[in-house]
């Protein structure tokens, strides 16, 4: 069922696959996402929007290393931050000026930043956020909307909780996104129980009046923090991440992804009153102030306040969402497509139409797009190095992807026109 196209890649996944389970690092890096057959799996370079996989094909980069791209490939900034830091070296002995000058920067640009505690992924600070959550109110449960991460604590309330022990799932109650009653349901199930509110702050769908501001004073009601997984949104939907765009503050918030432009770092945030807990919480890596990630950062942050890097962001993405709109409306699709988001992260959703799933679908949209040189799960992580042209090259490889999913559909050879088996269903973590 394999192609030419990815002879290279699928001969180095059958070693992976010898030494690395699902042969790659990374869950969303793995067949689990790329269908078998008809996808690349292993990139040699990227430069700006763009990537190259192992057997030379060229791809504008709509996945953006999963949204952790937020400058683009190799920005040179981030890049001469990197190089002049690597001559004096990397991890010391001693903590380095630059965890002072990042942290700064930090409280600096985010609402609700008065201290910060350095991770290195995602995981790290929304563990780390749900550890003083716990700390702070004495309680143990926690209220959840969205996707925060690979640890217990979270993982355990998902269908890949595998692993994670029976008296740690209970304690995670996951609520809806825009629905009030569900999370004030759970207050009401668990009275003086809930130590903290993690939600993203915005995923597929905008936040409806209210709900954000009415999540901060339930949870305040009933004596929970309210945090926020900035992890994506934070250095895309603003510089000051969506608690600035929506002018909602949380007492907590974790970022990460886009804060060091590809770099491995995270970081936990919020009132002085909370992150002094720290100090006995015990929250420590070794990596935690290694110095490139940090001066990638400080790199990147600077460069988000002397350049118009948000403002063009979402230009190219409300160009985007137009011109994806108007082929759904071209090629009567509607049925099949739509697209949601911010136009920084947007999503195109693809449904179940008649006999055929969105797994199915998802599969041959995925073949067809891949083999088109555009790389995407079916999101759109923009960068500051994406162009216009870039995203003109996009809408013309929907305009002729759309009208061919749509005909398979109608003339029932979608199983025909697929090369590969389709895809899985996998856990849902977003709504």
């Amino acid at each position: 069922m394999s192609t030419p196209r990815y002879i290279e890649s699928e001969r180095l996944l059958k070693n992976a696959l010898k030494t690395i389970p699902l042969g790659s690092q990374t869950f969303s890096k793995s067949t689990t996402q790329y269908p078998f057959g008809v996808s690349p799996y292993f990139a040699s370079k990227a430069e700006g929007s763009y990537l190259w996989d192992v057997d030379g094909n060229k791809y504008i980069d709509f996945i953006n290393s999963l949204a952790a791209i937020n400058l683009g490939y190799g920005d040179p900034d981030v890049n001469a931050a990197v190089h002049r830091q690597v001559d004096e070296g990397t991890i010391f002995s001693l903590s380095h000026t630059l965890e002072i000058e990042v942290a700064e920067k930090m409280v600096e640009m985010i609402p609700c930043a008065e201290m910060v505690r350095f991770g290195k992924n995602g995981s790290d600070a929304t563990a780390g956020a749900i550890r003083i959550a716990r700390a702070y109110t004495g309680r143990d449960y926690v209220a959840v909307c969205g996707y925060h991460g690979w640890q217990d604590w979270y993982i355990g309330s998902t269908a890949r909780n595998l692993g994670v022990p029976e008296v740690t799932k209970e304690l995670t109650k996951p609520f809806k996104y825009n629905d009030l009653s569900s999370l004030e349901t759970l207050f009401k199930e668990y009275p003086g129980k809930i130590a903290g509110v993690i939600l993203e702050p915005m995923n597929i769908f905008y936040p409806e009046d209210g709900f954000l501001e009415g999540v901060k004073e339930l949870a305040h009601k009933n004596g929970a923090l309210l945090v926020f997984d900035e992890t994506v949104t934070g250095f895309r939907f603003a510089n000051g991440g969506a608690q600035e765009l929506f002018n909602v503050t949380p007492d907590l918030a974790t970022f990460g992804k886009g804060l060091a432009n590809g770099y491995p770092l995270s970081a936990v945030v919020g009132k002085r009153e909370y992150m002094k807990l720290m100090e006995e919480v015990f929250f420590s890596f070794t990596f935690g102030g290694e110095t490139l990630s940090l001066a990638a950062a400080l790199a990147s942050m600077n460069k988000l306040q002397t350049h118009d890097v948000i403002k063009k962001v979402y230009s190219l993405g409300e160009e985007l969402v137009k011109g994806v709109r108007a082929l759904i409306s071209k090629h009567k699709v509607e049925h099949i497509f739509n697209i949601h988001g911010n136009p920084t992260w947007t999503f195109l959703m693809v449904k179940d139409v008649d006999s055929y799933t969105q797994w199915e679908l998802k599969t041959l949209f995925l073949q067809e797009i891949f083999s088109r040189g555009i790389l995407s799960l079916g999101t759109h992580n923009l960068s500051y190095a994406h162009s216009s042209e870039d995203i003109k090259q996009l809408v013309g490889v929907y305009n002729e992807v759309f009208p061919l999913i749509r005909d398979a559909i109608k003339e029932r050879s979608v199983k025909d026109v697929l090369r590969c088996n389709p895809l899985e269903p996998l856990f849902k973590v977003r709504q």
